[in-house]
This record gives C-alpha cells, structure tokens and sequence, in this order.
C-alpha cells in the first residue's frame, strides 16, 4: 500500500501572509489544528493551533500578524509514492500525527493523518505505529 491510497487531499492550506487570526478562524470553522503552509502549491512550513497560540499570542504576537513568522520549517514529510509501511514507521518512531504529502516534483498534493490511519488502514504494522504515535 502506497501513502497516495489513503492521504486526504481535500486539505486547508494557508498562506504564508494569511494573518495568526485568518488561519485560527479557519481552524476553527473547520474544526482542525494543523495546516500545510504552502506558496502555490510549494510547501513552505506548517502550523497547529497550538503554534498559533504557544508562539504567537503567548508571545504578544498581534492577531494579524502574518502567520509565517510562526510556522515550523521543513517539517517532515512523505511523497505520494513512498511505501506506507515505511511512512507508518517513521510516524511512529517520531510521534508525528500529521505528515505533509508531496509528490515526486516537491508539490503538496494532501496531508496523511493519524485519523487517516485509523480509518483506513487494517495492516498490523498501522496499529503499532498508531500505538507508539500515542506514547507519551
């Protein structure tokens, strides 16, 4: 199985202008806390809800501060085509519940979830990186 078969692709992306307050209210409005931050279709970063506020308000950042002064850089990420067994392990080993998407031209083309995982995915190597992604 291939990380394309169960990546969701219908993903928020925020801009890298878009203000802590535009991209919170989208969070919000879309009952989510993580975003791709992309120019284009160029990945750029990402940002949770919990950047927004541990980074940005906690730090006296105006709401209409440009959102990508608080982003993460070069987060990890898997390509479309990776092996999802492979993908999978990585998440696990690294407790990440989110993971950007690109494809084989550096695009963003979705994000692969832990709710992706859990979801679709029966193999029982999912199970145990769902396990350790849940480690405290």
């Amino acid at each position: 199985m291939k990380v394309r078969d169960v990546l969701s692709r219908d993903v928020q992306v925020a801009r890298p202008g878009d203000s802590l307050q535009q991209v919170a209210m989208r969070m919000r409005d879309g009952d989510f806390g993580f975003m791709p931050v992309a120019d284009g279709d160029r990945l750029v970063g990402t940002i949770t809800d919990r950047d927004v506020c541990i980074r940005g308000i906690a730090e006296g950042a105006a709401s209409s501060a440009p959102v990508v002064e608080y982003i993460t850089r070069d987060p990890h990420t898997a390509r479309a085509d990776d092996d999802l067994k492979t993908v999978l392990e990585t998440m696990g080993s690294r407790q990440i519940r989110r993971m950007p998407v690109l494809d084989k031209d550096d695009r963003l083309v979705g994000v692969v979830s832990l709710g992706d995982l859990s979801t679709r995915v029966k193999e029982k190597y999912a199970g145990e990186a769902l396990e350790d992604i849940s480690r405290p």
